[in-house]
């Protein structure tokens, strides 16, 4: 049986040319980076290799580059770093309603703490709009923080145009990118932003390691405080391993970004066209075009997500039925909920990420393996029988078509 991993958002296989790039750090060049003697020199020198590497996939300078443990780790310092630093100037923040779970626990803590945060909606594509940032503006409002690509329905934020807003009143502007770096050109310069999160586990490298962008200029409160470490703003010994194998991730992304993306569009696009053509009312979730070019995200009419996630596990296909930080939870995406799709369709839902391995045999293989899937529980489904009975869904949503 063919093993087929669609949940590359979740993590994505280690490169075995990161694994290589990693190991000499493990055993044989294992000095803590503050140290004189040579082998912590020579940490010290992959480290500052590794910023160059992660600062070239954004097109910034390295000292603008600070690791952190995780993607996660790097929005929670983006978001509360700004909110410490610039309360005196303000305390509101804006965000949207389709962000990341650090992104939105974040300004939730932020509000206990006496901040006030404004939920921009989402179109029926999970599109900002930049006219209701404009209206959500206050003379008290210090940062916006707008993700750049969702991973759960793959859409792609017009950026630019947000930041374009955000600078015609003077505040900063950070962007969760874990999505969409190594995956997509992303220039942090063109896009606009002060601040920009990223992650090595979803573009290949190793889990455990993340960076934050920094415009320089900007003050940032540390959320680690200890020692001198990343240019006095977060304490605690580096992960020089990760470190060195998020740097090699960054240097193969930006290398072969434009045969992956090549590669990933085409597979992507023959899922999306084919599968409403063997299945029957199964709604795309998530721009049509303006997505990113491994994701893909169906509403599955009359079905569970976590009933066909288990059932396509049997037959060696891996998929997610939510955005890895919460499809435990068993109830409907906080993402689909601000699409406003009907809680009926939503919980049919799986999300596909494409991985740059991924083969057109694999592709056929889903193709053969998902619809008779789908048919089994639907067969089993009393909604499913009562649709067949009176031609009527048992459901009051406004639109189950992305028209």
């Amino acid at each position: 049986m063919p093993l087929v991993y669609l949940d590359n958002h979740s993590a994505t296989k280690l490169d075995m040319r990161v694994l290589e790039a990693m190991l000499p750090y493990f055993t044989e060049f294992y000095g803590n980076p503050l140290s004189f003697h040579p082998l912590g020199q020579k940490s010290e020198q992959a480290r500052e290799t590794a910023r160059q590497e992660v600062a070239n996939l954004l097109s910034v300078q390295p000292d603008e580059v600070y690791f952190t443990s995780c993607g996660s780790e790097a929005n929670n310092w983006a978001i509360k770093g700004i909110a410490w630093a610039y309360q005196h100037k303000g305390r509101h923040i804006v965000t949207s309603k389709i962000e990341h779970v650090s992104v939105l626990n974040t300004v939730k803590y932020l509000e206990q703490q006496g901040f006030e945060v404004t939920y921009l909606d989402v179109d029926q594509y999970g599109l900002v709009d930049p006219d209701d940032l404009e209206k959500a503006l206050k003379d008290t409002t210090i940062l916006i923080s707008i993700q750049h690509a969702n991973p759960e329905i793959g859409t792609i934020q017009p950026i630019p145009e947000l930041v374009k807003v955000a600078k015609s009143h003077g505040i900063l502007f950070h962007t969760d990118a874990v999505a969409s770096c190594g995956i997509i050109p992303v220039d942090a310069n063109k896009l606009g932003v002060d601040l920009l999160s990223l992650s090595a586990s979803t573009m290949y490298g190793p889990k455990g390691i993340g960076a934050l962008f920094v415009k320089k200029g900007i003050k940032i409160t540390p959320l680690i405080h200890g020692g001198i470490q990343e240019h006095n703003k977060r304490a605690g010994t580096e992960n020089i391993p990760g470190i060195v194998g998020f740097g090699k991730a960054c240097a193969l992304a930006k290398a072969e970004m434009s045969m992956r993306h090549n590669t990933l569009c085409r597979l992507r696009n023959k899922l999306i066209a084919e599968i409403p053509q063997i299945i029957e009312y199964v709604y795309l979730n998530g721009h049509p075009a303006n997505r990113l070019p491994n994701n893909i995200n169906f509403s599955f009419e009359f079905v569970e997500g976590e009933s066909i996630t288990l059932l396509l596990a049997e037959k060696g296909i891996y998929v997610s039925s939510g955005s890895t930080c919460s499809s435990r939870a068993l109830k409907m995406s906080h993402v689909l909920e601000a699409l406003r799709i009907d809680p009926a369709v939503a919980q049919g839902t799986i999300t596909m990420t494409l991985g740059i391995d991924l083969t057109d045999s694999d592709i056929a293989y889903v193709l053969e393996k998902l619809p008779p899937i789908i048919y089994h529980l639907r067969e089993l489904s009393p909604l499913y029988d009562h649709f067949k009975k009176t031609g009527q869904r048992k459901i009051a949503g406004p639109r189950l078509r992305h028209e």
